[in-house]
């Protein structure tokens, strides 16, 4: 795989990798090698964000914002002292009954879910109060659905309980916290026993008995780098670091099988490979893709194979998972099956993280194809390269993030509620039914630049909100929406918050943030109950019926995000804070030379 530059160290790889090196002499042992001709092109080089719209102009004064985040974090004090008095000692509220419920081990996630959130907000007595219950906690007696399997789930177990210890010791320097953390990571650890090192889908943390089945998610599966990652920097276990190594080496290694691509969605965890053809960017695969570029920004831009993968994924859905309505030219992402990318045209709210991630990538990096010989690639790998190394990547991943963020927007806006649903069918087909599968975003604007780049980018540009009035009878996407609702829960998610979140940050446009602001209205105005908020069985009417659902995201994530958006100050600056997939901050590193002498990384 490449080297982004000499001075970057390469992970150590297998026998035959080393092998391979000495005989091609400085041949690096992956897919990509160091290349002559430079493959960064200059189409949209002059291209920006959209500008705000006229009647955002103004921006709202910075004394309004502070009383917006106040409002927020008295959300926060509500959904949070409503846990304390009904669910304490279970994980999370049901907001309607006023019980507790356990759905995540019995160990309290929605106080562990949440202090880095304490923190953020300056809620000092919520944080020291919590901190004799976490010091005392058991994490080897378990109760809960999972739990009568006696398996802690490993995934949500790593990114709700050991991403938000890492994060509230990062921020607060509480030791108690990275001890309980560093001891849940090796309670953990047995998941690890693969003949891949890919990890099994649930642990007991008291016997070290794992689940018995060999295939996984690749959400599941890749999705736990960045909390081992920092967990053996902070405490230097060189175990926690073997296990990512592993785990990043397992992945590199099917990536270079592969020749590129993104990787599917099912696994096989003895071969360390995909088992399927279906591809996504939503649920079984989101956070994954996440993790391989955040993996290379918490390093310090120094763990070059995940920003390989980041590339090579980012290609394949830029050029064949993102689609463009007919009528209203909405940009959506959506899943493919098979060798040809045959696409659903579904539409997940789980997916709506993607826009902020493209985003982030933009403002971090400068993107470039350069280093990446196409020789080494699959021819379909090969076709993607040359059709994006003519656009200014920075630009085209932008304008990707903007025309799949307002569409994100635009879901919460349509709807009587103002809040978004979990799945709509987007259309497809244009009035002549000339393509019946759909136009995709990368041909559209390949046609729109041959016709003189005229005008917004397809997919961008301002677009306002149309209510939506169609009935659950209804089960075709529709003009003038360009889509149907197939789905109409809403369950206080946090992925369309979070781009939004990350498009104010990178851009500085008060649009997004005006956004976010009508969004959290909603939330209020929705889902509030007596003692919390509720999750909604249908975004289509307001007021919205509710269900007796209180998820421990919405308190690390949806109103972390909001408040972090609406704040003057930028406690996490995203140059130098990465977000795990459930809004856990973990400080950027760079591995001091004893560390790399230590765990044996090369340099």
């Amino acid at each position: 795989m490449f080297a982004q530059t000499v001075h970057h160290y390469r992970r150590a790889r297998s026998v035959r990798y080393v092998a391979a090196a000495f005989l091609a002499l400085f041949v690096v042992s992956s897919l990509y090698y160091f290349q002559g001709p430079s493959y960064s092109g200059d189409r949209l080089s002059h291209w920006s964000p959209a500008p705000p719209p006229h009647d955002l102009e103004s921006h709202t004064s910075p004394r309004v914002w502070d009383e917006r985040a106040s409002q927020v974090k008295q959300a926060y004090r509500h959904a949070y002292n409503g846990y304390l008095q009904h669910a304490q000692g279970f994980d999370e509220l049901r907001p309607l009954s006023n019980k507790g419920v356990n759905n995540f081990n019995g160990w309290n996630v929605t106080m562990y879910d949440s202090l880095d959130t304490m923190i953020l907000m300056g809620l000092w007595d919520e944080f020291a109060a919590a901190l004799p219950v976490v010091e005392q906690g058991d994490f080897r007696e378990a109760s809960s659905a999972w739990a009568r399997s006696q398996y802690a789930p490993f995934f949500e177990t790593v990114i709700r309980y050991l991403g938000g210890l890492l994060a509230a010791h990062a921020l607060s320097g509480e030791q108690v916290l990275l001890d309980r953390a560093s001891e849940l990571a090796t309670l953990l650890e047995p998941a690890f026993n693969t003949s891949s090192g890919l990890p099994r889908f649930g642990v007991n943390t008291k016997t070290s008995a794992v689940t018995p089945g060999i295939g996984g998610v690749l959400a599941e599966v890749g999705s736990c780098q960045l909390e081992w990652t920092y967990a053996a920097h902070a405490t230097g276990n060189k175990t926690h670091y073997d296990r990512v190594h592993r785990l990043i080496d397992t992945l590199a290694n099917a990536m270079e099988e592969r020749k590129g691509g993104m990787f599917p969605t099912m696994w096989s965890l003895s071969a360390g490979k995909p088992t399927s053809d279906s591809r996504s960017v939503g649920a079984a695969a989101d956070s994954a893709h996440e993790y391989f570029l955040k993996q290379y920004l918490l390093t310090g831009k120094n763990d070059v194979e995940n920003l390989e993968m980041y590339l090579l994924t980012t290609n394949e859905v830029l050029t064949r998972l993102l689609y463009i309505t007919p009528h209203r030219e909405l940009l959506y992402t959506t899943d493919t099956n098979g060798a040809s990318f045959v696409p659903t045209h579904k539409f997940e709210h789980l997916a709506c993280f993607f826009p902020g991630l493209l985003a982030l990538g933009a403002h971090t990096l400068n993107l470039t194809l350069a280093d990446i010989d196409p020789a080494a690639l699959s021819p379909e790998a090969r076709r993607q390269h040359a059709l994006l190394a003519k656009y200014d990547l920075n630009a085209l991943h932008m304008a990707a993030a903007e025309g799949l963020a307002t569409s994100c927007w635009l879901m919460y806006a349509d709807q009587p509620s103002g809040l978004g649903p979990e799945v709509v069918d987007m259309a497809y087909t244009p009035g002549d039914a000339k393509v019946r599968s759909g136009t995709l975003w990368i041909d559209a604007v390949e046609e729109w630049y041959s016709a003189g780049a005229q005008g917004p980018i397809p997919g961008t540009g301002e677009k306002k909100p149309i209510p939506y009035t169609l009935g659950a009878t209804v089960k075709t996407p529709q003009a003038p929406w360009d889509y149907v609702v197939r789905r109409s829960d809403y369950f206080l998610r946090p992925e369309t918050i979070e781009s939004i979140y990350i498009m104010w940050r990178t851009t500085g446009n008060p649009v997004w943030r005006e956004r976010g602001w009508d969004i959290f209205q909603a939330i209020e105005r929705e889902t509030k109950t007596p003692s919390g908020y509720a999750s909604l069985r249908q975004v289509g009417q307001s007021p919205a019926p509710q269900a007796d659902d209180q998820p421990s995201y919405f308190l690390a994530e949806t109103l972390k995000y909001l408040y972090l958006m609406f704040t003057n100050d930028d406690p996490v600056p995203l140059d130098k804070w990465v977000f795990n997939t459930e809004a856990h901050p973990l400080p950027v590193f760079e591995w001091s030379d004893w560390e790399k002498h230590k765990f044996g990384i090369s340099r």
